[in-house]
């Protein structure tokens, strides 16, 4: 039996190299992205269960704790000049607030700013850069030895009050 003449070597057909073109390229993304999955591991997912269920618990009582000193706050941010102020309304004065600015998805995000009590019954305190869009805004204080938390969902942007406690 003689070779035919018109047949090809196997790797001048086209149709070789689509298939392990395709098999080379599912190697290569898949190698990406193991690569990026093990150096940007998910921020979100907490490994104990439990811890985060007591915290739950405690922020429960923290905030019925507000509810019973009638706590009312409202915040204003100064991206401009970097100032935060808050007008506390209740049966609590505490010398100082902890307000906490978190990020839902970006944990880089969050600011944390101490307040101080001012002389005409206001609190204020200092933003290390600006600070807008959407934010969980709490509020942590001390009465009588026990913490108290006010805590909402606000679309922050400079200049404008929030009211916390409603």
């Amino acid at each position: 039996m003689q070779p035919d003449p018109l047949a090809r070597p196997w790797y001048k057909e086209f149709w070789v190299w689509f298939i392990l073109g395709i098999l080379g390229m599912s190697v290569v993304l898949g190698t990406s992205m193991l690569v990026i999955a093990t150096r940007n591991p998910p921020g979100l997912i907490s490994d104990n269960y439990y811890d985060v269920g007591k915290g739950i618990n405690t922020s429960l009582e923290r905030e019925n704790l507000a509810v019973r000193l009638k706590l009312k706050a409202s915040l204003q941010l100064d991206n401009e000049r970097g100032t935060a102020s808050l007008q506390l309304q209740g049966y609590s004065k505490p010398p100082q607030l902890v307000l906490n600015l978190i990020s839902p998805t970006q944990p880089e995000r969050d600011r944390r700013v101490v307040l101080q009590a001012q002389a005409d019954g206001s609190y204020a305190g200092n933003l290390l850069d600006a600070v807008e869009g959407r934010r969980f805004v709490e509020v942590i204080g001390q009465e009588g030895g026990q913490d108290w938390r006010l805590f909402e969902e606000e679309q922050l942007a400079s200049g404008q009050s929030v009211q916390l406690g409603e």
